[in-house]
């Protein structure tokens, strides 16, 4: 049997004072999309930045392809796994696509330059999220919607196995929010793992597979998005009443509050 593309053990997550997840562990294998919910401060961003290895892990191991993640070289961990974080910021002038080419420097040797393939790649990322008009734009002068749909490309054109994606929606409209979690979706039919963090619980239920709680005091949950996405569960989880509704044969959940 193959080893599962991402393999978490025994991580935990804390902070001073406090413990936001114990011995979570879990696998995703090629193919799956992973969405990890929770209420503001329940570790979910430092939940992927244990397993991109951007922070030292409390306790718990991670393991890529069944390597032990420290094990593999940083340029060859580049080419397996890809964080998107929450913001990027810009300090310098650059152009829409001199910054999404960065996202393929782990593909590019040493002393050496990008070639036509690696061009075409990133451009086909551009196009992906929308953005092919803007290649020659000053990075500085895009909108915050736009900056973040620059800051996915960069991730697709870093073409990874393995996908951490820290709120790709933020700052989206609704048809860019669809558009990024459709092509995601379609990435992990191709093939790939992806585990992204969202607050929409809709979205979470209509293109993950799987989804994983976290209580923000070391509980949390794993289990199939359609199983484990009740209102029962989602009350605790946001500490506040959840509701479930049906529309046109859909499940959608919603904060009681809003239901008259």
């Amino acid at each position: 049997m193959n080893a599962a593309a991402l393999s978490v053990s025994s991580l935990d997550v804390n902070v001073p004072g406090r413990q936001l997840v114990k011995q979570l562990s879990f696998a995703v294998d090629g193919g799956e999309m992973l969405a990890v919910l929770g209420r503001n401060g329940t570790g979910k961003s430092l939940t992927l930045h244990s397993i991109a290895g951007l922070r030292d892990c409390d306790a718990g191991s991670i393991r890529i392809d069944g390597s032990d993640r420290d094990t593999i070289d940083g340029r060859e961990l580049a080419r397996r796994i890809a964080l998107l974080p929450q913001h990027a910021d810009d300090v310098f002038p650059s152009s829409v696509l001199e910054t999404a080419m960065t996202g393929r420097y782990p593909h590019v040797p040493a002393l050496s330059w990008e070639t036509s393939a690696d061009v075409a790649i990133t451009h086909d990322a551009l196009a992906d999220m929308d953005l092919a008009a803007l290649a020659n734009r000053d990075v500085l002068t895009l909108s915050g919607g736009e900056r973040r749909r620059l800051a996915i490309a960069q991730v697709l054109a870093q073409q990874p196995a393995v996908y951490l994606l820290d709120e790709p929606i933020n700052h989206l409209d609704p048809q860019h929010q669809l558009d990024v979690m459709r092509r995601f979706r379609q990435l992990a039919d191709e093939g790939c793992s992806v585990v992204v963090t969202l607050h929409d619980v809709n979205l979470a239920a209509r293109f993950a597979d799987r989804c994983l709680l976290l209580f923000g005091d070391g509980r949390w949950e794993l289990g199939e998005s359609d199983r484990i996405l009740t209102a029962e569960h989602l009350s605790e989880l946001y500490a506040t009443p959840m509701q479930r509704l049906e529309v046109d044969g859909t499940a959608l959940f919603v904060s009681s509050g809003l239901v008259a």
